[in-house]
């Protein structure tokens, strides 16, 4: 078919001029509208041609005067989109509103916009009719109607194609084209008119050939126009005469055939006009008879063969350009029977089976097997395992099936095959499982707890439903959980039952599974959701609590309400509360399910109140059950006492013990949380001392990271939530002067037999530092044995060594009372008596070291790591 161009749009347009009512004016009227207007946009109250996406508008002139009928041409397959406008918002106030609707025919569903334009998208033929726009304001109403036609210009629905034809054929050559206008169809040969005559005739899209001639080859064309377009299509016929040819199809040389089967020789010369068939056997002429066939288009079929027809079968064609033959020898072979055939079993899902299949066949051909289910071959490629063949023996196609499933039910049949004929058996294998899912769930009778759910029953899978499940979720949770329903257990005839115990206020969806003695099946798809009636809370708030606040205030306290127990809208609670002992119980409403709190304020409210207080929900259905009694204290205040006898005492050069005693509970006007111990330099302001905090009700605290040798004073307070009290009279300590710097030096050391003595200068303290009381030493036999802590109060240890002793690591330092100081350490060598010191000084202990005492020495055990 040649490509035709797109076609243009043509739209034009009717006028119908009224008399307009003289409450519904405008500014100006045009008088002459062209019937064809170029393409553009309609602007103000002239029409005009549509876009190339045929997006335009018409205005509804009955407003003021007069309403358009246009004509829409389409192109070729690209949909449209039409547009009705109304420019009488530009003319006399108040502004007209403005209705569109089609009168012959329902409103398409195409239609967009409102007002003054009407949009219709992929206009098309069912949008043609009577178009009516109404017009009305304060001042009246008033209605006009105009027609929309759409046109088409032609396209081809059916066209000719090259073609071959023998000679003394007849031809039909038809070309059909859509397009409005109902488009007209006249016909070219080479390029000139053709009219019928003699053997042609003409017939609109209709072109016949009687008793084709060499003479009618040549190109032909169809034409199909109206007045919006013309369309083309071409097309070239080739008249042939041929004497009979058998070289491209000759008759098959060997033909086997089955002994008692039916043999098909077709004989397919080649020839123009078509030949006339003979048929012999060697030099027996056939013919027709019950077990001898000649079809029309000169095949040959043999029925009911037995070894006399082997031979030579020779077919001759002929017709008025020559002849010829070709012959085929016919082979008669012994016939493929079934000799076990499959036997019909019933299965469970998931069993194993298999289906037997044996036969005999030809021995000097072939035997293949193939099975079908349900008539479609099985592909034992793309099965998953599920299908093997159960043997390797030719006359063996047993069918192993593993793991069965409910597809896997149906009519099996094998069919055993050589290249002259075939047997097939089938049996029938049912495959019983869990029922499939019920379908159509319905939900109905909602209330508050409960609904009514009804199904209709899906496949048992050969195996009675016995009985019902329903489940539920909730937007709450995406879990799937069963539900309690009347009956309780819902039996495999059912199709409906109540679902009970559901959470009143609350979007549900429901789902039904079904179940037999094989299992549970699969489950329906889920209704619409659906959200059940409200009620008034059945369930009090709980974590009721509260406390702390400011002074002369209660504070209550409790855990938010989940979605699950609001149970209907307008949700929120309800506190009572009194002190404790009175009578009369004061209630306040605290709305919104999220509020989490409730403060109550009085200037009569004491510190530390204890006040007995209840909750319960509501809603807009009513109110829930009351919690139990719980007892909340009002706001505390700072403690009113201190404590007293506060003792401080210095440890070391940087710590000290802080003990007191405690204030009387009496005194208290709250929970006494513990204590805070104040310390500050002498010199400095109590509001820059440094503070550590205690919890319970501990008296004692030890305080680190002091100054040496330095004067601090010490006060201890009571705390509670509400602050601190007052604090204790203040009491001074002086931290101790921190111990020598200077770690011990030459040390040295000398065996005799299984000691080690170890000697080093004695450290004298500077007079800034404190005393020398005595040494530590830490011995290590090696990096993987457990050290050995010695006290020592003179500059020389003796320290027990085994045999095999060969070298040790020690460190040594002094100590008193601003603690240890820094320590030496030494890497001992049996065959050195001299020091060898290792410059880092920082050896750790491990975590276990052993502890001896003699008279001279002692030796402690320490059972966490020791860092001297």
């Amino acid at each position: 078919m040649e490509n035709v161009p797109p076609r243009k749009f043509i739209i034009s347009w009717a006028q119908h001029k009224v008399q307009p009512p003289a409450h519904l004016g405008f500014q100006q009227i045009p008088k002459n509208i062209p019937k064809n207007i170029p393409k553009g946009r309609l602007r103000s109250h002239l029409p005009a041609a549509a876009s190339p996406n045929l997006h335009f508008q018409v205005f509804c002139f009955q407003v003021f005067l007069t309403i358009l009928g246009l004509t829409i041409i389409f192109p070729d397959t690209e949909g449209t989109e039409l547009s009705l406008d109304s420019p009488a918002r530009l003319f006399r106030s108040p502004v007209p509103r403005i209705k569109w609707r089609k009168l012959d025919g329902p409103q398409s569903s195409k239609w967009i916009g409102s007002e003054p334009l009407l949009q219709i998208q992929q206009a098309g033929f069912e949008d043609e009719g009577t178009y009516e726009c109404e017009a009305e304001n304060a001042k009246g109403r008033d209605t006009h109607q105009g027609r929309i036609i759409i046109h088409a210009q032609p396209d081809w629905l059916d066209v000719i194609s090259d073609t071959e034809a023998d000679i003394g054929s007849d031809l039909r050559w038809s070309c059909v084209a859509s397009g409005k206008p109902r488009p007209t169809v006249r016909w070219l040969r080479d390029g000139q008119p053709l009219t019928s005559q003699n053997r042609i005739e003409v017939s609109g899209g209709e072109l016949r050939f009687s008793k084709l001639v060499l003479e009618d080859s040549g190109m032909y064309q169809c034409v199909a126009e109206n007045k919006h377009g013309t369309v083309y299509a071409s097309a070239e016929l080739t008249v042939q005469a041929l004497a009979p040819d058998f070289r491209l199809n000759p008759v098959k040389r060997l033909i086997p055939a089955a002994r008692s089967g039916k043999v098909i020789i077709p004989c397919q010369p080649r020839a123009a006009p078509k030949a006339t068939v003979l048929w012999t056997k060697g030099t027996e002429l056939l013919v027709n008879s019950s077990r001898v066939t000649i079809t029309a288009d000169g095949t040959l079929i043999l029925q009911n063969i037995s070894k006399s027809d082997e031979g030579k079968y020779t077919c001759f064609a002929e017709n008025f350009m020559g002849k010829a033959n070709s012959t085929g020898i016919l082979s008669v072979r012994d016939a493929t029977k079934i000799t076990l055939a499959p036997s019909s079993a019933d299965i469970n899902v998931g069993e194993n089976l298999t289906l037997q299949c044996h036969a005999s066949h030809d021995p000097t051909m072939d035997l293949t097997f193939t099975w079908s289910l349900d008539d479609f071959p099985i592909d034992f490629d793309k099965s998953e395992g599920h299908y093997r063949r159960a043997s390797a023996k030719e006359a063996i196609g047993d069918l192993s099936i593993s793991n069965a499933q409910l597809r896997h039910s149906g009519r099996y049949t094998c069919t055993a095959q050589t290249v002259v004929d075939s047997a097939s058996e089938s049996a029938t294998l049912t495959v019983r499982g869990p029922p499939g899912p019920p379908g159509g769930v319905v939900v109905r009778d909602i209330g508050d707890t409960s609904v009514q759910l009804s199904w209709s029953r899906g496949f048992d899978n050969h195996s009675p439903i016995a009985r019902y499940l329903i489940e539920a979720r909730t937007l709450l949770s995406n879990q799937w959980k069963q539900m309690r329903t009347n009956p309780v257990n819902i039996e495999g005839n059912a199709e409906t039952a109540q679902v009970v115990n559901l959470i009143p206020w609350m979007d549900y969806e429901f789902r039904v599974l079904a179940s037999n003695i094989l299992g549970i099946g699969e489950p329906s798809l889920p209704s619409s959701k659906i959200r059940t009636k409200e009620a008034a809370p059945t369930v009090a708030p709980s974590g009721l609590g509260g406390g702390g606040g400011a002074p002369n205030e209660l504070i209550i306290t409790w855990t938010p309400t989940l979605r699950d127990y609001q149970h209907g809208e307008g949700f929120g609670y309800i506190v009572s509360f009194r002190r404790k002992g009175s009578q009369a119980w004061l209630r306040a409403r605290v709305p919104h399910a999220e509020s989490l709190h409730f403060v109550y304020r009085n200037e009569s409210i004491a510190p530390y109140t204890p006040f007995e207080v209840k909750i319960r929900a509501y809603n807009r259905k009513g109110e829930g059950p009351e919690s139990l009694t719980a007892i909340v204290y009002s706001a505390e205040e700072e403690p009113k006492a201190a404590p007293y006898r506060v003792i401080a005492k210095s440890v070391l050069s940087s710590e000290m013990d802080v003990s007191w005693e405690p204030v009387e509970q009496g005194e208290m006007t709250g929970v006494l949380l513990g204590y805070e111990i104040r310390y500050w330099k002498d010199g400095d302001k109590e509001e820059a001392a440094d503070r550590v905090r205690t919890a319970g009700l501990v008296t004692s605290a030890h305080v680190t990271g002091l100054n040496p040798n330095t004067d601090y004073h010490v006060s201890v307070r009571a705390y509670n939530r509400a602050g601190t009290g007052p604090p204790s009279p203040a009491t001074n300590v002086t931290t101790t002067r921190p111990p020598p710097k200077r770690p011990p030096g030459n040390i040295s050391w000398t065996f005799s037999g299984s000691t080690v003595s170890i000697k080093w200068d004695p450290v004298v303290a500077k007079a800034d530092e404190s005393a020398v009381t005595g040494y530590k030493m830490l011995y290590r036999q090696d990096s993987h044995s457990a050290p050995t802590l010695y006290l020592a109060s003179k500059s020389q240890i003796d320290i027990p060594i085994p045999e095999d002793f060969t070298h040790a690591f020690v460190q040594i330092r002094v100590t008193g009372p601003g603690g240890d100081g820094t320590p030496a350490e030494v890497h001992i060598l049996r065959n050195s008596g001299t020091s060898m010191m290792v410059e880092d000084s920082g050896m750790r202990p491990a975590p276990h070291v052993v502890v001896v005492t003699t008279n001279s020495l002692l030796m402690v055990a320490l059972i966490s790591s020791l860092e001297l």
